[in-house]
């Protein structure tokens, strides 16, 4: 298995699909990577391309909002997508990209053995979790795979586009906070 630094090397190379040509940063992820818990996103937007780093923009600072809820911030937590390079116009990527580039997001989450996975979207967790996954139904619900618990959230940008549904992820934030304490219980 490659080391952190290696992974990050080879990705910020990569050139498996359509999507390289058009980047201007591959936004490998970033956090913590010792972290329990990995949110994973479906792919950078202009501001993450510009500067490199997952969630920077006005739905990074949604989420840093929502961590802070549960009393998490990004040194506490890793943050990664499922295509590390921008579809153009923030479209969703698409089924082929997402198989170029769904390696180094394995390799990240084998590096890190999070115990919880948090899908920030529709497309992270048909992804991760399910192919069936509909947010509107099954947000909030946890799936557990191979010893690792998870759970898919709104995406933050959804959220901006529809505040009304920041009521429902309130409970699912609440949900991952009572999740990590058992965590954390069980570890000590």
């Amino acid at each position: 298995m490659p080391s952190w630094e290696e992974l990050r090397e080879t990705c910020l190379a990569c050139q498996k699909c359509r999507l390289a040509e058009t980047r201007t940063n591959v936004v490998f992820g970033v956090g913590n990577e010792n972290s329990p818990i990995l949110f994973i996103g479906e792919g950078p937007g202009e501001q993450e391309d510009l500067k490199g780093e997952p969630f920077v923009g006005r739905a990074g600072k949604l989420l840093d909002d929502m961590l802070g809820i549960i009393g998490l911030d990004r040194t506490k937590v890793y943050i990664a997508n499922i295509v590390k390079c921008r579809p153009p116009q923030n479209r969703d990527p698409l089924p082929d990209e997402q198989e170029a580039c769904i390696g180094y997001l394995r390799a990240q989450t084998a590096l890190l053995r999070p115990k919880i996975i948090v899908c920030l979207g529709r497309i992270a967790a048909m992804k991760i979790i399910t192919p069936d996954f509909h947010i509107t139904r099954d947000h909030g619900k946890w799936y557990d795979r191979a010893g690792v618990r998870m759970m898919a959230l709104y995406h933050p940008a959804a959220l901006l586009r529809d505040p009304r549904r920041k009521a429902e992820t309130l409970p699912d934030l609440l949900a991952i906070e009572e999740e990590l304490k058992k965590i954390a219980g069980t570890a000590e």
